[in-house]
């Protein structure tokens, strides 16, 4: 049988609650189940405004109008990510400074961050790789110094913490993904924007509302609206909060059996690590595992392509991940400067992600752990 590499998860209600969103007769967003939603997140995690976007990609060019990035600006983000991290704040003129990962960890090196501002820096964009938080409180002690924006990128990161402190919720703004890859999904796509500063929560709603002071106005806060600010269509159809509402409702259980799928894998395979064979995730202390995701780092590009196609001919789909945003074809053909960043690109040709998603059985982790130490050991 065919073990895929993920596969959204149904808990059974989203067709129902879909049906009663339709049935409200508002489907364009900020309904109900919207509003359900929101609250659910600030509630659970004391998240000062809670907005739900289309994506998390919308999520995040949200954050970059916030902070006002203008053309010239620039902003430090890591080298291992997707490219929402950085496209975000190229669509505002910001040129990216990339950044490394630690050695033994895909997150941005805290301690090589100080080093990359000028007097051009505006924002620090830590993303929070598999759902492992980044060295925060060094992060924030070096944007507060030089006066810097934080913008979380924690799209892989829900429901996971940092010292006790959700992930999302310490810097400036928070922003996370609702994709059918990650651990709750709004029916394929969406996102939510956290706001963490109480300055830019009202104009953090203009911008959701198409640059309006239209949520004032349904607040009985203003008598009419108007257009006031820049923004755009970043607010989600109600019928995606519907289905994601039906997620949040079974956090815990699909939280739980994801955790419970990371911890079979790692020691299945621990005994590959102590043999120095591949190198295992590293939580650090201050972190939180949120079961986003499990993988390991092969010894080489080779080892690792060849692993992939020895799964593949097992009807086994595991995958690697980013390419090294420094080295993409954009970024060099629109001036990126060279530069090396050795951690990150050891990642982008190592790192091999094996299938997680709930609906995993017990019996085809076993399949997949057997087949990984065949391949080693059988070597």
């Amino acid at each position: 049988m065919k073990i895929d590499f993920n596969r959204p998860f149904l808990t059974g209600k989203e067709a129902h609650y879909m049906y009663q969103a339709v049935y409200t007769g508002k489907l364009s967003g900020n309904g109900v189940f919207t509003k359900k939603c929101q609250q659910f997140f600030e509630e659970k995690y004391g998240f000062k405004k809670a907005i739900m976007t289309t994506s998390g990609t919308d999520a995040l060019e949200m954050a970059a109008i916030l902070c006002d990035v203008q053309p010239g600006d620039e902003v430090i983000v890591p080298s291992y990510t997707f490219v929402s991290s950085a496209l975000a704040f190229v669509r505002q003129g910001a040129k990216i400074i990339f950044a490394d990962s630690y050695a033994d960890n895909p997150n941005i090196d805290a301690d090589k961050i100080e080093a990359l501002i000028t007097d051009k820096t505006k924002v620090i964009v830590p993303v929070h790789y598999a759902g492992v938080a980044c060295d925060m409180d060094k992060i924030m002690d070096i944007a507060n110094r030089h006066s810097l924006f934080v913008v979380e990128d924690a799209a892989q990161a829900f429901d996971s913490y940092y010292k006790g402190k959700p992930l999302g919720g310490i810097g400036h703004f928070g922003c996370f993904s609702f994709h059918e890859t990650k651990n709750v999904t709004a029916g394929g796509e969406g996102g939510l924007l956290v706001v963490n500063d109480e300055r830019f929560v009202r104009r953090a709603e203009i911008i959701w509302e198409k640059g309006t002071n239209r949520a004032e106005f349904f607040r009985g806060m203003v008598n009419k609206y108007g257009w006031v600010d820049t923004g755009s269509s970043f607010l989600p159809s109600e019928i995606n909060s519907a289905f994601l509402w039906a997620q949040l409702e079974n956090l815990e259980m699909i939280q739980s059996r994801r955790k419970h799928i990371w911890s079979m894998y790692h020691e299945g395979l621990k005994n590959l690590a102590d043999k120095g064979y591949v190198s295992m995730p590293n939580i650090p202390e201050y972190a939180t595992n949120n079961g986003h995701m499990f993988y390991m780092v092969c010894r080489s590009l080779d080892e690792r392509t060849a692993l992939i196609n020895y799964l593949k001919q097992h009807d086994v789909l595991a995958v690697f991940h980013y390419l090294s945003l420094h080295k993409s074809e954009y970024y060099v053909t629109h001036g990126g400067k060279e530069v090396d960043l050795p951690n990150c690109d050891k990642f982008a040709d190592q790192l091999v992600r094996l299938p997680m998603y709930f609906d995993l059985k017990d019996e085809d982790i076993e399949v997949v752990i057997s087949l990984i130490n065949e391949f080693y050991y059988g070597r």
